[in-house]
């Protein structure tokens, strides 16, 4: 009889606890649906490429500038200057 009971109140705090993070979902999908209507640009800034990318990619893949100096040049981190360059070279293959 214990064990029933324990598994009862287990079974209602489980179903609670779904409840509440379904609420949660919803109350999280309305606060970002109203933020987007009054125009606020969600999540990080886009990073664009400068013109000369391409020129800075060649200099480094020849040598004659170091990694540091291509970043810095095309003022990106490494993990965006590596997004944007298999990007960039995903672009002239097609």
């Amino acid at each position: 009889m214990g064990t029933f009971i324990a598994e009862l109140v287990l079974q209602i705090l489980s179903f609670v606890a779904e409840n509440e993070r379904e609420n949660i979902r919803k109350r999280q999908e309305q606060g970002i649906a109203v933020t987007k209507k009054r125009g606020v640009q969600l999540g990080r800034p886009e990073t664009h490429i400068s013109d000369n990318f391409g020129e800075i990619i060649k200099k480094w893949e020849n040598g004659q500038i170091k990694f540091d100096d291509a970043i810095q040049e095309c003022n990106m981190s490494q993990a965006t200057f590596y997004q944007r360059l298999r990007e960039y070279r995903i672009g002239r293959e097609l």
